[in-house]
């Protein structure tokens, strides 16, 4: 597993690495610490010898201020930061390949452009940064990332127990393929003895018009789509609480009616749930940006918990001579 982790130095950041061991991720994994410099204003121009010196051995001036930037106060800065929070990891993560990383440019694009180039499964983002913006600074990034990134995407927020405390999780489902992506991300992982897990499908039943009110067999046609749909969930909810149990789990299983932007919050506030689960996409791939920006989005900008958006990345099959698969 590669996980890449967003640092930016700020008390949010450092919650979202104390997340990490709340998170069930494997004793083994490759971890890329990266910060990335946002500069806004042009760096003091180097002395003449340095531009002489950097001239003769780049190709252009593009390349020439690369590698100026590379070098400038404020990367290095970056760097000595993303060391010290590799070297974090590292300690709660002792079998862990930790490598830290630091670069400038626009954090979205950066953050997005290394998960791809190292094929990262998951990247770990702080819910907000040192900006004074607050929640603001998720739309901007972590937002961004969620709707954007081709992997899972945890917006962590941290966690006041001990590492080896149960956890609570709040699994969101709604029959989807990408759901149960969420669902087998769980039982992949490891979980402190006694940890919980609550699958959620929240139903928004066909409401009846006036006219449809007045008309017995369009009530009667609407009234029996809406206990079908109930019962379909409630199998799907109660296969993957079984699911979940035969993984070691304790897992319980609901079906509420209400929306999901907010249903899903209120429930793991009340809950006390340390990480809230769900599929990237729900059940129309025509509508996977509107179904993301409108459900996962929200409930990752609303919740109080940390909040794991989950999209597995597919690996290239690895061919023989023939361009047979092995």
């Amino acid at each position: 597993m590669r996980v890449l982790i967003a640092y930016d130095g700020s008390e949010c950041a450092d919650s979202a690495l104390a997340d990490l061991t709340h998170a069930g991720l494997p004793t083994k994994a490759e971890a890329l610490v990266m910060t990335v410099a946002e500069v806004w204003l042009p760096p003091p121009p180097p002395s003449a010898h340095e531009i002489v010196e950097m001239a003769t051995s780049t190709k252009g001036p593009l390349e020439l201020e690369r590698e100026y930037m590379a070098g400038s106060q404020v990367v290095v800065d970056a760097n000595a930061m993303a060391e010290k929070a590799a070297s974090r990891v590292k300690s709660l993560f002792p079998a862990w390949n930790v490598k830290h990383k630091a670069v400038w440019g626009s954090p979205t694009w950066e953050l997005f452009s290394q998960a791809e180039e190292w094929k990262a499964d998951l990247i770990v983002a702080g819910s907000h940064g040192r900006s004074a913006l607050g929640r603001l600074f998720l739309g901007s990034i972590s937002q961004w990332l969620l709707n954007e990134a081709r992997c899972s995407v945890r917006v962590a927020r941290g966690k006041l127990d001990e590492p080896d405390f149960p956890v609570r999780l709040l699994l969101a489902l709604d029959g989807s393929r990408n759901a149960n992506k969420a669902l087998d991300q769980i039982t992949a992982r490891s979980w402190p003895p006694k940890s919980e897990v609550r699958v959620v499908t929240v139903d928004q039943p066909l409401e009846l018009t006036y006219v449809g009110g007045v008309v017995p067999p369009l009530r009667e046609s609407v009234e029996s789509f809406n206990e079908k749909e109930h019962r379909r969930s409630q199998r799907f909810v109660d296969t993957a609480a079984e699911k979940l149990r035969a993984a070691g789990l304790r897992a319980t299983g609901q079906v509420i009616n209400g929306d999901p932007k907010r249903t899903l919050v209120k429930i793991a506030e009340e809950w006390r749930a340390d990480c809230i689960f769900l599929g990237a996409t729900g059940l129309s791939n025509r509508l996977e940006k509107f179904l993301l920006g409108s459900t996962a989005g929200a409930v990752a900008a609303r919740a109080h918990c940390s909040v794991e958006v989950v999209r597995t990345r597919r690996r290239k099959r690895r061919t023989n001579g023939n361009g047979n698969g092995n």
